[in-house]
């Protein structure tokens, strides 16, 4: 059954990041190294829920950060 609790993204990019000790500008780096345009500025509006970002770009954060979508879907 589905519900309507808003799956922030954002914040579990957040927890997980911070459960494995990776800081924010070794994300951005990765990213960077990738091909994206992404600043601090960027990953903190995410991790806040203040701006929206492409899938290829939370494949990219998925596998930086060794998890599963399932953990970023929570």
């Amino acid at each position: 059954m589905l519900s309507d609790d808003k799956i922030d993204i954002g914040a579990n990019i957040r927890r997980v990041r911070l459960e494995k000790g990776v800081k924010q500008i070794e994300v951005i780096r990765q990213l960077q190294l990738l091909g994206f345009n992404v600043t601090k500025e960027t990953m903190v509006k995410w991790e806040h829920g203040n701006k929206h970002f492409p899938a290829s770009q939370l494949k990219a954060i998925k596998e930086i950060l060794d998890t599963t979508f399932d953990e970023l879907l929570k």
